[in-house]
């Protein structure tokens, strides 16, 4: 797919890599405040104090998640090592470890997965990494946050980790502090994760997890020497990303609150599919089912993922990262949780990084998120691709009944000369529009103006789906605008656009305006145009056969 016509953004995907060089230093000191002045620094006890390790052998009620350690390796850039989290434990780093007793967890299960080719990461992310810390915690009156390895939040308080009662409390030793648990951490999902794994959502899941994928950072690798003109790295790091997630909510994000919007598996069959319907390419544009598949799917997300931190109230309103007060009526939800609401009704299930709620229909329609209107402003004289017998000029005119405030005026250059001009019509999808003109009257400019209509023909430019040029000419209907008001002219009703044209650059789709009027006609019209915007407005249950 290249370069999702060139739209993707180069960012870093935070929360499901478990990379232990990479973990962020302000993660690793997070809660040092929060050391008990009863206890002295770790990294400040004499050689001859016992290490972690040293001390958690010495312990029989610990030995079953001793041996775990033991013969759990570290992972590295997605590679097993050879070190292994007893090392770790062992070697000059600090730590806080919450132990779980023996007992309280299957060992013989999770030696059997150490022993299988996925089975060993997954148990380094989801029970080693889920029990060990950079940060050093305490256990205090106040509650103490911090990270795990995996990037799971947790809290101590009241002599308990996230409801997880402490046996013994604030053990120390060189390298970091121990508590003994009564059993293990639970693993908490967080949103990414739940649509990997659930198989209520393993469409979705599916569709993310496409994705996702490793970029090499050479920046942060290691270089070696040359061969044959090329550089060769002795230690390659690679940052994983996914594509889609960058765009809609970076769902794997602990650090992060969202909440998520999905609908059950049926039914993201069928608004997946009517997406991808709009989102539907030509056979000449390159990567089409890619760029289709993409666009589809993010059409569906950003209006469906929710940012907590940018919520003033979530009871009255919820906002999307694409919310843009100049377009008021999209990307914007008003009371969610009311009958009516996106959120009505909806089942709540809590997880590490935000809240998901499911509905049995999609609260959404294609109208109020992807599918929307669309105006190509007559002022942005960057979509005129062609224009004959005509001077033109942008001029602002402040009111509610002007788009943005602006408009084009189009004048002949010659008394009796029928001007021509042709606009671009950018990231139109694939369905049926209403194609207009919105004209306004002389008095724009002039209110003392006794006020003509002009009049002209349009004619639409598109391809079809094997990327042929077809032009449709409106019925060689003649125009005039109402020069009395502010007129939409509908120039074609119920148009089908087969194909889209959603981030191409070329200019496939364009709509010709030429002034028609004859010379005997000259005294009725006026052939200057004071041109708002062209206008597409998107049309609900109607047939796209011609």
């Amino acid at each position: 797919m290249k370069d999702m016509n060139s739209k993707i953004t180069k960012r870093h995907l935070i929360g499901l890599s478990f990379v232990i060089c990479h973990l962020s230093f302000s993660m690793m000191l997070a809660s040092c405040s929060d050391w008990d002045g009863h206890y002295e620094d770790p990294a400040s006890l004499a050689d001859s104090e016992p290490t972690l390790w040293q001390m958690m052998q010495q312990r029989s009620d610990i030995s079953d998640f001793c041996e775990v350690l033991s013969k759990t390796k570290i992972y590295k850039h997605h590679k097993k090592t050879d070190v292994s989290y007893a090392d770790l434990l062992n070697g000059n780093q600090t730590f806080t470890v919450l132990a779980p007793v023996n007992g309280s967890f299957n060992k013989d299960s999770l030696l059997n997965l150490l022993a299988t080719n996925s089975g060993d990461s997954m148990v380094e992310r989801s029970f080693v990494g889920n029990h060990l810390s950079y940060s050093l915690a305490s256990s205090v009156a106040t509650p103490t946050d911090f990270y795990l390895l995996n990037t799971k939040r947790v809290t101590i308080e009241n002599n308990q980790a996230m409801n997880i009662p402490i046996k013994e409390s604030n053990v120390k030793a060189k390298g970091g502090i121990m508590h003994v648990i009564q059993n293990t951490m639970p693993y908490r999902h967080n949103l990414y994760e739940v649509m990997l794994h659930d198989s209520r959502f393993s469409s979705i899941g599916a569709q993310l997890s496409s994705y996702q994928h490793d970029e090499f950072n050479p920046t942060q690798s290691v270089e070696g020497g040359m061969v044959d003109g090329e550089q060769i790295y002795v230690d390659s790091v690679f940052d994983e990303r996914n594509l889609l997630l960058e765009y809609v909510g970076e769902l794997a994000d602990e650090d992060s609150s969202y909440i998520f919007v999905v609908p059950e598996a049926q039914e993201w069959q069928r608004v997946w599919q009517e997406a991808m319907d709009h989102f539907h390419y030509d056979s000449t544009v390159e990567d089409g089912d890619s760029l289709q598949r993409f666009w589809a799917n993010n059409a569906l997300l950003s209006d469906a993922i929710f940012s907590r931190t940018i919520q003033s109230s979530t009871k009255d309103s919820l906002v999307t990262y694409q919310y843009d007060r100049r377009y008021p009526q999209y990307h914007v939800f008003h009371r969610p949780f009311e009958e009516g609401g996106i959120l009505y009704g909806a089942k709540a299930e809590e997880y590490s990084n935000g809240t998901l709620y499911t509905t049995p229909k999609w609260p959404f329609t294609p109208f109020s998120t992807y599918f929307r209107e669309l105006k190509f402003e007559g002022e942005r004289t960057g979509l005129i691709i062609n224009d004959n017998l005509c001077t033109y000029t942008t001029r602002i005119h402040a009111a509610d009944s002007v788009s943005e405030n602006e408009y084009l005026v189009i004048t002949p250059t010659g008394s009796n000369s029928n001007w021509s001009m042709t606009f671009k019509m950018e990231n139109t999808l694939a369905g049926v529009y209403d194609v207009c003109a919105v004209i306004l009257p002389p008095s724009v400019y002039d209110p003392t103006v006794q006020g003509k209509p002009c009049m002209f023909v349009a004619e639409i430019n598109y391809v079809d789906e094997n990327g042929e040029p077809q032009t449709f000419d409106c019925n060689k209907t003649k125009f005039t605008n109402d020069p009395t008001r502010v007129d939409t002219v509908v120039l074609a009703e119920n148009f089908v656009f087969p194909v889209c044209n959603y981030g191409e650059t070329n200019i496939k789709f364009s709509v010709k305006l030429q002034c028609s009027i004859l010379a005997r006609e000259a005294r009725n019209y006026f052939r200057e145009m004071f041109l708002d915007c062209i206008y597409l407005r998107p049309k609900k249950n109607v047939s796209t056969e011609q």
